[in-house]
């Protein structure tokens, strides 16, 4: 009995590690990474792409922790977050800060021995923004959402860096792309999560009410989207049909915006914010497809 027991509570706190992680998120991270890694190289190393993946899981996995570690109280106040491992006591904060420690400096270590030092700077860069730049500010207004755009714009860059050791405009337009990308997704998300927002005291839209005025702005950074993603053609990275696909793509996400100016409903901000997790990943694999 005292084993079965010893088991479960081992089992239970594993399964709060892994929650700590964000997976799902994690892993939409860690793609945009290899996309990079991939985008740059001439023939890929299987192992290297392992050790990427590893170490890109590692690092983002840090960078949520440390998220939840500051936001263990406001997170006990919204529904969608109060399941969390922190708030429900699953972990201390001590243990959540230990796993920290050990996803980032495992993390660091593989980014600077496997690859380079430039993409492991850039990793640690996008850890301390997200965790201890974003998530405090994110009580403070709107600046969260353009100082958090930056880490969460990162991954494709290092991921090209690690690859070819370089800074240049290839991984800066990479990193433009995800950058404008993140506005019109994640207040898609503060849209539909308004309510819990404002309780928690925290505005993640550029307004502070759900309105055309709201949808307008998201849908100005749609709409540089899609000149933006010719530039990987024009800098001879990939093809013409790339940029057509991400073109048409662009144009479909802009429908999308359109329709929430129209309506202001939850229903339109839910499409849109499917549509923004279809777009980068398909717009990402056009341009491995047809990479020069």
């Amino acid at each position: 009995m005292q084993r079965v027991f010893v088991v479960s509570e081992v089992g239970i706190k594993a399964k709060a590690y892994i929650e700590l992680i964000k997976l799902k998120l994690t892993l939409a991270v860690v793609f945009s990474g290899v996309f990079g890694y991939c985008l740059a190289v001439s023939e890929v190393n299987w192992i290297k792409i392992v050790l990427f993946t590893i170490a890109s899981l590692a690092i983002t996995g840090a960078a949520n922790t440390v998220n939840q570690i500051f936001e263990r109280e406001s997170d006990k106040l919204m529904k969608r977050t109060a399941v969390r491992p922190l708030p429900t006591g699953r972990l201390t904060t001590k243990e959540a800060a230990t796993f920290a420690f050990l996803l980032f400096s495992i993390a660091v270590y593989i980014f600077a021995e496997a690859f380079n030092v430039r993409a492991a700077a850039i990793a640690v860069l996008s850890f301390l923004l997200y965790g201890f730049v974003y998530t405090p500010l994110k009580s403070k207004g709107q600046i969260a959402v353009y100082i958090g755009a930056l880490p969460g714009a990162f991954p494709p860059m290092i991921g090209w860096v690690a690859a070819t050791n370089h800074y240049g405009w290839e991984p800066g337009i990479l990193f433009a792309i995800q950058f404008l990308w993140q506005f019109p997704h994640f207040w898609a998300i503060g849209w539909l999560a308004f309510d819990d927002y404002q309780r928690a005291g925290m505005q993640m839209m550029p307004g502070k009410a759900k309105n055309r005025k709201t949808a307008f702005r998201m849908m100005v950074y749609t709409i540089f989207l899609i000149p933006l993603c010719w530039l990987p053609f024009l800098l001879g990275i990939t093809g013409v049909l790339s940029a057509v696909v991400a073109t048409i793509g662009g144009i479909l996400f802009l429908a999308q915006t359109f329709h929430l100016m129209k309506t202001c409903t939850d229903k339109a901000a839910l499409q849109m914010m499917f549509g923004s997790l279809l777009y980068l990943p398909v717009v990402q694999i056009a341009y491995l497809l047809d990479k020069i």
